[in-house]
């Protein structure tokens, strides 16, 4: 399938883009949002949590790793692996205990665990997302999934 790439001009459309893919993954699955920093991943987070009726303020977990959030119909669970080293092991941070059918889980930098995320496809949906900071106002999202 080949990738589908979108332009957003603001905050709003990224998280309106959020909250457009959190309704196609209504059953749970796993997000793994790739980009630079500034890029726009915490915002689109803010669009998937306002998709799912998530009423608290979205903060990036950059220095705690992981917040979880809870909906009426699923749980939002937020993985921020910038700080983490090369070295680190998926299976330290428990989060093979957070992919199921009734969560959605999100996670950026993925790329700082390899290729740990492709043995999920065959529990939940699988989507990557590529952002790219363009200007102030523009990134450039490519869809993969």
């Amino acid at each position: 399938m080949d990738p589908k790439i979108l332009i957003t001009n603001s905050e709003s459309e990224t998280q309106k883009i959020g909250e457009v893919i959190i309704a196609r993954l209504s059953k749970g699955g796993i997000i793994l949002l790739s980009g630079n920093l500034g890029s726009g991943k915490t915002t689109f987070v803010k669009g998937i949590a306002k998709g799912l009726g998530i009423g608290k303020r979205i903060i990036s977990p950059t220095f705690i790793i992981h917040r979880s959030y809870i909906s009426s119909s699923l749980t939002l669970n937020h993985l921020d692996l910038y700080r983490l080293n090369t070295s680190a092991k998926a299976e330290d941070l428990g989060i093979e205990d957070l992919i199921c059918p009734k969560s959605i889980t999100v996670i950026e930098w993925p790329e700082k665990l390899g290729k740990f995320f492709d043995k999920f496809k065959i529990i939940v949906p699988l989507v990557r997302i590529s952002f790219e900071y363009l200007n102030e106002s523009q990134r450039k999202l490519t869809i993969y999934g």
